[in-house]
């Protein structure tokens, strides 16, 4: 099953690329999130390593089990042919209320069909005052009229 944009991507086509994969994980929802990956996808995230559509479910419900009201905001970086690199910031707060805000980069590889077939993500977590927030939008997709990471000074 085919996810446009398909590469090669352009520079409108990985903006848009990006944007749905931040709208996917705003969304929280590890089985949609996992359809987005080839069946065999393999991924770094920190320091685990975790392979097909299957762990990255796991990994998905995981996470958003521990990371509370999390807001997410990517921004493409740079890309060629069918490579995509982001920068992105989130924000969420553990069970004991807790805030942190979370800078990182991605490194996407796609196959012919879209799906991202290769992750490498690097990430480093900020503790933060619940004053200190940013990303306030009710959760779910950011509203298009709100910020991105440059306008906010990340």
């Amino acid at each position: 099953m085919a996810r446009p944009p398909l590469p090669p991507f352009t520079a409108e086509t990985a903006v848009q690329k990006a944007r749905l994969a931040e709208d996917a994980w705003n969304k929280r929802d590890p089985q949609r999130v996992a359809q987005a990956y080839t069946p065999d996808s393999r991924w770094r995230n920190r320091a685990e390593f975790i392979q097909g559509r299957a762990e990255i479910e796991a990994f998905l419900t995981r996470k958003w089990q521990r990371e509370l009201d999390y807001r997410l905001i990517k921004e493409l970086w740079t890309f060629a042919g069918n490579r995509i690199a982001v920068r992105f910031v989130y924000e969420w707060h553990d069970d004991s209320g807790n805030w942190y805000r979370s800078h990182g980069n991605e490194n996407w590889e796609f196959d012919e069909e879209g799906l991202m077939r290769r992750r490498l993500a690097s990430i480093n977590d900020q503790r933060i005052a619940e004053s200190e927030r940013k990303f306030r939008w009710p959760l779910g997709r950011r509203p298009d009229d709100h910020p991105g990471l440059t306008e906010l000074g990340f």
